[in-house]
């Protein structure tokens, strides 16, 4: 067989392998060896294959667990089942492997022993054992996203990120999370999110598919779902969930709101239990809300409209139709109030049990 260039090994259920350990492997076989083996130190050794090295650090053979030696399985440097190989060498490699070993199986890994009698000095890359981690099996996954997100946290404290409870925290892979976010207890951070620099992301808050500029403030207890755009020094406080919005730099959401397909101007105050009425069943509609409105607490914004900048809508409302800028708009129903009414209510009420009461009795 012909070829030129390195060829690269491994195992398809080990996800956990570094770019940089396999960009360490590559660079030595540029720097003259003509494989580098991955390897890791074990614990407990038990049942892999052992690293066998050569009084100057090179690799001279890999055997496995069954056919190792007593001093052999002493060895803690195991196989962690990748090499980089060059080529040719690795296809006249193959062509001389044999099965003459305790299980009869033709081992890959004999091509190690066979390059170090030939001379070829064999290089080993030993990382740490979690990025060989095998997925066959739903603990193997357990134990892969366990030791992932451990790497994720510790990329985000390296890079300047606060974080109260590590281990609460779970992180996305792609997630951008800037220098001086602090980050409390349990808290999910899925993909496509950005954090900015100096934000807060408070207790128990979940986001996916977020952008956040700097200092924002969210949670605790807040769900941003994707979609949500937020621009720098934005609030959204606890319990409020948010959809397919963009808010403006300094608006503020701070408790029990719904906004669903809206955007939000700039310094916009969005009261406690406001909800964009953005879906009749059938399709989605946009609210728009201007800089510096304030939306009473109790709102209801039944999309498609628009409230003007520093309209004020007064609590309780249900806005169906467009607000001016600097308007106020309110709906009410007028009140109704029967003086000592609840005296009588109450007792018609106590009479009307007592009777049905003593009528299952009979029964």
């Amino acid at each position: 067989a012909t070829g030129s260039g390195t060829a690269l090994v491994m195992f398809a259920d080990n996800p956990l392998v570094s770019a940089a350990t396999l960009q360490d492997m590559a660079a030595r076989i540029e720097a003259g060896a003509a494989i580098t083996v991955g390897a890791f130190e074990a614990l407990d050794p038990a049942g892999y294959g052992r690293v066998v090295r050569a009084n100057d650090g090179t690799v001279s053979r890999i055997v496995e667990h069954r056919d190792a030696t007593p001093d052999e399985l002493t060895i803690s440097l195991c196989n962690g089942g990748i090499m980089a190989v060059r080529l040719p060498l690795l296809f006249d490699l193959l062509d001389r492997v044999t099965n003459d070993n305790a299980k009869g199986e033709f081992y890959l890994t004999d091509i190690i022993g066979l390059a170090a009698g030939d001379g070829h000095r064999i290089d080993c890359a030993v990382v740490e054992m979690d990025e060989f981690i095998g997925v066959d099996s739903r603990h193997g996954q357990a134990r892969a996203e366990a030791a992932l997100q451990q790497r994720l946290r510790n990329a985000a404290l390296d890079s300047g990120v606060t974080m109260q409870a590590p281990e609460t925290v779970f992180l996305a892979a792609d997630a951008v999370i800037e220098r001086d976010v602090i980050i409390e207890p349990n808290v999910v951070i899925g993909s496509g999110c950005h954090i900015g620099e100096g934000s807060i992301i408070r207790a128990f808050s979940h986001l996916e598919g977020a952008r956040l500029g700097a200092c924002c403030i969210v949670g605790p207890y807040a769900r941003l779902r994707p979609g949500t755009d937020a621009g720098n020094g934005v609030k959204i406080g606890n319990f409020v969930e948010i959809k397919n919005t963009r808010l403006d730099a300094g608006a503020k959401a701070n408790h029990l709101t719904y906004l669903g397909d809206a955007t939000i101007g700039s310094a916009a105050n969005i009261g406690a239990g406001t909800i964009t009425c953005n879906y009749d069943g059938f399709g989605k509609y946009r609210t728009l809300i201007g800089e510096g409105a304030f939306i009473g607490s109790n709102s209801a914004l039944v999309a498609p409209v628009s409230i003007g900048a520093r309209a004020i809508i007064g609590a309780g409302s249900t806005i169906t139709s467009d607000v001016a800028e600097d308007s106020i708009a309110f709906t009410r129903t007028s009140l109704t109030e029967k003086e000592q009414a609840a005296a009588a209510f109450r007792e018609k009420r106590i009479t009307a049990k007592a009777a049905k009461t003593n009528a299952a009795k009979k029964e």
